[in-house]
């Protein structure tokens, strides 16, 4: 954790990280973080092995989630193995306290819905 503070739910285990704290989240195991302060957080995440990356750069080149068709982001989280859970979005807004910028969430469905603590998990390697 690199400045702010960050709220996480590594699945059911809530915590908040500030600078200097470190939080490891395990592959295959339902996540969710979120800006837990007032001030703006940065982290810095370690991704190993490499290549997940990528997914983010994708997603910034189909224009972001919100601009990113349902089909084209499912797509995408398919082939990095990745799975959301948009419909958990409401609840751990509410829980959490959570706002988003213009005051929406997201809605964009990828890979299998599940009824989970947390919003995505990666399975694969």
């Amino acid at each position: 954790m690199l400045a702010g503070q960050v709220g996480a739910l590594l699945g059911d285990e809530v915590l908040i990280a500030r600078p200097g704290d470190l939080v490891f989240k395990p592959r295959n195991q339902w996540h969710t973080f979120w800006n837990a302060g007032d001030e703006p957080a940065r982290i810095l995440e370690i991704i190993a092995p490499a290549g997940f990356e990528k997914f983010f750069a994708e997603l910034v080149d189909l224009g972001g989630v919100s601009n990113t068709s349902p089909a084209l982001f499912a797509d995408l989280c398919g082939r990095y193995g990745l799975d959301m859970d948009p419909s958990s979005v409401p609840g751990l807004v509410e829980r959490f306290g959570v706002r988003f910028p213009g005051g929406t969430a997201l809605e964009k469905p990828c890979g299998r819905r599940r009824n989970r603590q947390g919003c995505c998990r990666r399975s694969r390697t």
